[in-house]
């Protein structure tokens, strides 16, 4: 079972994911880059993290909120 530390540390994690979804501060950047704008960029890079992130969740965090707090 989980500790109450790693819990604490994938909700964070899955928490910065969320928050940066979305690109807010590149709404207005119309700067392109081999030929995608920027914000296209951030989105690929995004789901590469994300990717990694849920990948490594089913390795190691799987079963996390599914229960009581171990000791």
């Amino acid at each position: 079972m989980p500790t109450r530390t790693a819990s604490v540390a994938w909700g964070a994690a899955f928490l910065l994911l969320a928050a940066l979804s979305i690109p807010w501060f590149l709404w207005n950047d119309s700067t392109v880059v081999a030929g995608f704008p920027v914000w296209l960029w951030w989105h690929i890079g995004w789901m590469v993290l994300a990717s990694i992130t849920f990948a490594v969740f089913t390795q190691r965090g799987w079963g996390v909120w599914m229960g009581g707090w171990s000791a």
